[in-house]
This record gives structure tokens, C-alpha cells and sequence, in this order.
């Protein structure tokens, strides 16, 4: 696998390639290979007013999502999102894809093999070496060579015909872009992201509160507030130096539990990062509206008695009292994005090496029937205890700590 340089064509809210209205043009035909059924907008569904649009694919496998959901500043953007998520989880089932059955110790003797426990297996994971377990081969983009990994790394869903029962399926480092650079720098973000969220997850607590100062981000803001919709930003950005945010609403007219939502935002430019987190709040609520509609549930005594408790739980979320206050400027001044989407790639990889991160794997998952670039990256020993609670790394268990002695045992 090679990564070619990418110059950004589209620097407005996002960085890619080409706009969202081109590649609008071009997943509109390719996708109906995925047997989408369903595309609706649903923002007037929320007085925010963001745009969100959602998807559905009733084919999915089992296990898997079925109702995508797109975010963005505008309503080709939001369904640009949709339309890609749901390739994105096409992408990453199975298939027709072979695999190759083998225990660790018997693949490792001719092969460059990934020791499973380098990926942060649950405390109940005993011996493996000896099992026989479904493998992929992947690429490794710092030794530049291939290596085997196990099956459910790389695919969501999985049976369990296919897989080795060391810990769950998910789609943290999935993502999909115009070109294949484009995804894998969408697809690392991710893992970054996930990773600084696990970590304020288990410290409970995260960095200062951001004040907007940009004309853009408050005219975003400003949609919540002008609808009594309280929103906080705050910086989860760590160690890899890559600017990362959290963005937390909570609906002071109905004070119901399920609106209490948040999203998260990572890329080198600290502006798309928190429009990212600002428009995934947006969609977190809209999808709790949207779904609240068809159970139409009501705001009764013991919903508001859930909304303290959940607030109270997550405190260090939604109190600002005790919170350091830092500007937008302040903020700006950590984007390192380049002109060159694979300057973005290499950058965000030397951080990572730089905490001690030996290995950065890329699996292609792009469907031929597609042709859209869908691609799954793995970086051993990064955090996805916010996606799953069964697998808590030394990176979480130092952070616990108040330490910052990652990558040590």
C-alpha cells in the first residue's frame, strides 16, 4: 500500500479533496448497490435547526445498524455524511472475504503476525496463543510491511463462526473518503478522538471550557442558545497533540435525560475539529428526537428524576464552575493542518510514534461494487475504552492515576 500526496481542493468547514456537492454526484450512483431504501432529512424535527439526514439499509447483517445518520453545516454535507456512513458499514462486513484460520503461534512462524494482546483484551481473556483464531492480512504504515491481525479488528459485524471470541466487534478507525488518503486521515482522527475521550472518561474530567470568538462557531452556537439549548465545548486535546473536542448540549425547556447528548470532533485544524463536535451534538439530539418520536415518549415525573441523576453522574461533563477557561485563539494556534492531506497523515503519525506507538495499521475494506475508499486503521495499544468498557489499556490506567507514563508496563 502506497499513500500519495493530496492537495485540499475544499477548505469550507472541512478539508477533502473535492466538494461535497462532487462527491454528492459521485456516491448517488455508486450507493445503490448497498440497497440504501430510505433518505430523509429530518432536521425540522429539532428547533435547532443543524442539518441531519438520515439513511437506512434493512439489509445490514445482523448486529449491525441498520439507520445511518449525517451531520454537517448544510443539508448536501449532512447527506453527503449519511451516504458515506452507510458504505462505510457495508464496507466493513464480511462479505465474500476469505479468512485465514490459524493459531498465533503457528501464523508467527512464517509471518509478521500482531499479538493480539498488543490491541487491549478483556481482563477474562486467558492463553490464546494456541487457539485457532480468523486472521486478515493488513499493512503496518511505520515498518511498511504486511501483518496479520485478527478478523474482529478489521470487521463489524462478525459472527461468531468467524471470529475468536477476544473481545467485540466495533467501528472505532472505520472511515471512508474521496481518495484513500482522505480516509485514513479521517479514520486515525477517529482513533484519536476515541482515545482522548476514553481517557477523560476514566479521569472524569477534561480541559478548559472554550469561549468561541470566531464569527462561524458562534453563529453555531448561538442556534442552540437562541433555542434554550445550553451548549459547552471542551477540549480533550492530549498528548498526540492533535486538537480534539467535546461538545455538550442540555435542553433547558424539557429537561429530558435523553437530550442530555454530546459529540466529539478531532482533525489538525482546531476549527473543523470543533465544528465536527459542534454538528454531532446536533445530530446526538436530533437522532434522540427523531427516535423519542416513534416511541412517543413524554417528559414525566421519573424522566426528570433519571435527568439529575444522569447530570449528577456526569458532572464533570456539564458543570462549568470549576472549569478553566482558555479562548478560541488559544485553540487556533494548535491546528497544524497542511496543504497536503498526507503532510495531515504523517504528522499525526509522528505524534503517535513520539508517545511510543510501534505500529499504525491499514486494512483497504474498499468494495469493488462500490469503489468508494473505505478503510479500517488500527493503532495497537491506542484507547476504545468510551466504545468499550470490557477493554481499559495503560494508557486509561495511567491516566487514572494522574500520570502520563503511557506505553509503559
Amino acid at each position: 500500500m502506497r499513500l500519495r500526496s493530496r492537495i485540499k481542493e475544499y477548505k469550507n468547514g472541512s478539508h477533502r479533496v473535492k466538494s461535497p456537492s462532487e462527491t454528492l454526484k459521485d456516491i448517488q450512483d455508486n450507493s445503490s448497490n448497498i440497497n440504501l431504501s430510505k433518505i430523509e432529512d429530518i432536521t425540522e424535527l429539532d428547533r435547532v435547526g443543524l442539518p441531519v439526514v438520515t439513511a437506512s439499509r434493512p439489509s445490514a447483517d445482523e448486529g449491525a445498524i441498520s439507520l445511518y445518520k449525517g451531520k454537517g453545516l448544510n443539508k448536501t454535507e449532512a447527506k453527503v455524511s449519511a451516504i458515506m456512513e452507510s458504505i462505510e458499514r457495508y464496507s466493513a462486513e464480511l462479505h465474500d472475504r476469505d479468512l485465514v484460520k490459524a493459531s498465533f503461534n503457528e501464523l508467527k512462524e512464517d509471518n509478521v503476525v500482531l499479538n493480539p494482546r498488543k490491541l487491549i483484551l478483556p481482563d477474562h481473556i486467558g492463553n490464546f496463543e494456541n487457539i485457532r483464531l480468523p486472521w486478515v492480512k493488513s499493512y503496518d504504515l511505520i515498518e511498511g510491511e504486511e501483518i496479520y491481525v485478527p478478523a474482529e479488528a478489521v470487521f463489524h459485524p462478525l459472527s461468531i463462526e468467524y471470529t475468536g471470541g477476544l473481545f467485540k466487534t466495533n467501528t472505532n478507525g472505520l472511515a471512508s473518503g474521496n481518495v484513500l488518503e482522505e480516509a485514513v486521515l479521517h479514520a486515525l482522527t477517529e482513533v484519536v478522538e476515541r482515545d482522548a475521550w476514553s481517557i477523560a472518561k476514566v479521569k472524569k474530567e477534561t480541559g478548559p471550557v472554550i469561549e468561541p470568538e470566531s464569527n462561524k462557531l458562534n453563529e453555531l452556537i448561538n442556534k442552540f442558545k437562541e433555542n434554550d439549548v445550553s451548549i459547552i465545548l471542551r477540549d480533550l486535546t492530549h498528548d498526540l497533540n492533535v486538537p480534539t473536542f467535546a461538545a455538550v448540549s442540555e435542553d433547558l425547556r424539557k429537561k429530558d435525560p435523553s437530550l442530555l447528548t454530546i459529540g466529539f470532533g478531532s482533525h489538525p485544524n482546531s476549527e473543523v475539529a470543533l465544528k465536527r463536535a459542534i454538528t454531532e451534538v446536533a445530530q446526538s439530539r436530533l437522532l434522540q428526537i427523531y427516535n423519542s418520536k416513534k416511541k412517543e415518549n413524554s417528559v414525566n415525573g421519573k424522566i426528570k428524576k433519571d435527568y439529575k441523576s444522569l447530570k449528577k453522574r456526569n458532572k464533570f461533563w456539564f458543570n462549568k464552575s470549576k472549569s478553566n477557561v482558555c479562548s478560541f485563539s488559544e485553540i487556533r494556534n494548535r491546528s497544524f493542518g497542511y496543504d497536503d492531506i498526507l503532510d495531515d497523515i504523517e504528522e499525526i503519525s509522528r505524534n503517535l510514534m513520539k508517545i511510543g506507538v510501534d505500529r499504525i495499521i491499514i486494512h483497504d475494506l474498499t468494495r469493488e461494487e462500490i469503489g468508494i475508499p473505505v478503510v479500517k486503521v488500527i493503532v495497537p495499544g491506542m484507547e476504545a475504552y468510551s466504545v468499550d468498557e470490557e477493554r481499559m489499556g495503560l494508557r486509561c490506567k495511567y491516566a487514572k492515576k494522574g500520570t502520563y507514563s503511557y506505553f509503559k508496563d
